[in-house]
C-alpha cells in the first residue's frame, strides 16, 4: 500500500511516479542487481576497460578502435549494482582494479570479496568531482607494469557526467543528469552532444592505454545511460540512470574485443596490504554524483 504522502508526491510529479512504477516492474526478481546480466569474471579477458555509463548505441557510433564489437547485458543499471552483481562472495586473487569510481571501496565491507589490489585514482577535474581520463590512463599504465601477471580492470568515469568537453564547460552541473538537463534547459541534442564529447575524451585515453597493455583487452561498461529516450513499459522520457531500471539503454553495454596476438600468464596471489582510503570522502563524492549512499 502507498502512504498518503507518496500519493501526493506522485500527483505533484507524475513523471517520477511513472519511473517508480517502471522500476517496480523490473525489480520483481527480488535481488539487488540484474540477474539476467553476465558474470564478467566468467568472460575471457586479460584487461577489462570500463567506461562508466556508456550507452551501447553511442559506443557503436563513435568507436574507431580496431576490434570486434559485440554487446552484453550488464548486471547493473548503476555502478553499485554492477559491483554487487559481479564481486560479491568471491576470491579474485588474480585481479587488480584501477578505478576512478568509488563504489568498490564503499561496498567492499559488505561484499565479502577479496581482490589482489585496488587502486583509487585521484579526482582532479571539476572541483575534485571526477577524474580526467588521462589521469586514469597514467595510473593504469603504472599499475599494469607493477602487476604484469594479473587480470587488470581499468574503470574510467567518462562518459558519465560531469562533462569535460567544450559543451560541458558551459554547463552548471546538477547531481544527476536529469538535474543538469533541467538547470541548463538542455535539449536532447544538447545533452547528447556533451555526452559524446566525454566519450571521445575517453576513447583518446583508452587508445593510449591499450598501446601499453599486453594480452586480450575488452572495452565495456558497468551500465548504460538514458539520453532522453523513453523508459519502458510506461513510456516516460528519462535522462540518466538509476537502480532497478533495466531498460535496454541501461543494461545493454558494449563488449569490444581488441585485436591481440599474445596472452598474459595470469597468476593468483594473496592480496596486498589495503591502501588507506578515506571512505567518508568517497561517500561524499558519490553523493555529489547523484547516488544514494
Amino acid at each position: 500500500m502507498y502512504r498518503l504522502e507518496q500519493v501526493r508526491q506522485a500527483l505533484r510529479n507524475p513523471r517520477k511516479a511513472f519511473t517508480e512504477l517502471n522500476r517496480r516492474y523490473y525489480g520483481r526478481h527480488g535481488t539487488d542487481y540484474n540477474p539476467n546480466g553476465i558474470d564478467v569474471f566468467e568472460e575471457d579477458w586479460d584487461n577489462l576497460i570500463l567506461l562508466d555509463a556508456c550507452q551501447f548505441e553511442e559506443f557503436e557510433r563513435a568507436t574507431t578502435i580496431p576490434g570486434t564489437l559485440q554487446s552484453r547485458i550488464s548486471r547493473g543499471s548503476t555502478s553499485a549494482e554492477f559491483i554487487k552483481g559481479n564481486f560479491s562472495d568471491r576470491q579474485l586473487h588474480d585481479v587488480v582494479y584501477v578505478s576512478a569510481n568509488g563504489w568498490f571501496p564503499k561496498l567492499k565491507a559488505e561484499l565479502d570479496t577479496e581482490i589482489h589490489d585496488f587502486v583509487l585514482v585521484e579526482r582532479d577535474a571539476v572541483n575534485q568531482l571526477t577524474s580526467r581520463p588521462e589521469t586514469v590512463t597514467d595510473r593504469a599504465i603504472e599499475v599494469a607494469a607493477e602487476y604484469p601477471n594479473k587480470r587488470l580492470i581499468v574503470h574510467y568515469m567518462q562518459p558519465h557526467q560531469p562533462y569535460l568537453g567544450p559543451a560541458g564547460k558551459r554547463m552548471e552541473f546538477g547531481s544527476t543528469l536529469a538535474e543538469t538537463v533541467e538547470k541548463n534547459d538542455l535539449s536532447r541534442r544538447d545533452a547528447r552532444q556533451a555526452y559524446r564529447e566525454n566519450l571521445e575524451l575517453a576513447f583518446a585515453a583508452v587508445e593510449r592505454l591499450q598501446k601499453s597493455l599486453t594480452g586480450k583487452t575488452v572495452i565495456s561498461s558497468d551500465h548504460g545511460e538514458h539520453l532522453g529516450e523513453h523508459e519502458r513499459p510506461i513510456p516516460v522520457r528519462f535522462f540518466g540512470h538509476m537502480d532497478s531500471l533495466y531498460t535496454d539503454e541501461l543494461v545493454t553495454v558494449p563488449w569490444h574485443v581488441l585485436e591481440h596476438t599474445t596472452r598474459r600468464r595470469i597468476v593468483p596471489e594473496e592480496p596486498v596490504t589495503e591502501h588507506d582510503i578515506d571512505i567518508r570522502a568517497v561517500e561524499q563524492n558519490l553523493r555529489d554524483l547523484g547516488y544514494r549512499v
